[in-house]
């Protein structure tokens, strides 16, 4: 049951910093955190933990979340075109931090055992195999223009601010559904066996529902937050 109640401080905390960053740098800050979200998310996905039922998930859907939240805020209060530039920030923070650290892994190590330890352990957490970081490029691309551009829909047809959850929750169901089947689809293929396959799928997307549920309220909070400068 640790795993359980420490994750939902971990996804506590992960919101609270988000606001915080909103809150001291405005728009700037969104950026930033997409930028620093897009990379951590692909180092914690590499851990993997157990919560209840045997249900095992690996790490990374909570921050990968804030993605879709911060997408969602810079949608809601600063226009489509802020939300796709976000996505073109995240997209190119991804593809260069990729292809910076493969190439810092061919660097030869000296000859001290920390040094080789460490290098051991940086192709643990960089050396994703092509296939993977194929899937994980993929799924981003795709999946965060669509959350963009279904928001931007329901904003049309829901436009009420009392209907933000609608808005919220309608376009990153949906595209975390796309994502999480070309990760899948992607990461996965000739791997795993059609069950397996399945079960990763499900419990991936689950995961990623909750997390945007639990995180409406805070969008909430972030959009009552005004800037002299905006």
């Amino acid at each position: 049951m640790f795993n359980l109640w420490f994750g939902a401080l971990f996804m506590l905390v992960h919101f609270t910093l988000f606001l915080i960053s909103y809150r001291l740098f405005g728009r700037v800050g969104i950026y930033a955190w997409i930028g620093m979200a897009t990379v951590l998310a692909n180092v914690q996905v590499v851990k993997t933990v157990e919560m209840p039922f045997d249900i095992v998930i690996t790490l990374g859907n909570t921050m990968y979340g804030t993605i879709y939240l911060a997408s969602d805020l810079l949608n809601e209060k600063y226009g489509e075109r802020a939300a796709k530039k976000a996505v073109w920030f995240g997209f190119f923070t991804l593809i260069a931090s990729t292809i910076i650290m493969q190439m810092a892994l061919v660097f030869n190590p000296d000859s001290s055992e920390l040094a080789h330890d460490t290098n051991d352990a940086l192709h643990m957490i960089f050396g994703l195999m092509p296939q993977i970081a194929l899937g994980s490029l993929c799924a981003y691309f795709v999946s965060q223009f669509l959350d963009v551009r279904i928001y931007s829909i329901l904003k049309r047809v829901f436009p009420a601010p009392g209907q933000l959850w609608i808005r919220n929750n309608g376009s990153t169901v949906i595209s975390q559904l796309v994502d999480t089947l070309i990760f899948c689809t992607i990461a996965f293929a000739g791997t795993l066996e059609g069950s397996v396959w399945v079960s990763v799928f499900l419990s991936t997307y689950v995961i990623k529902f909750i997390v945007s549920l639990c995180s409406t309220p805070f969008l909430y909070a972030a959009r009552r937050f005004t800037f002299k400068e905006e």
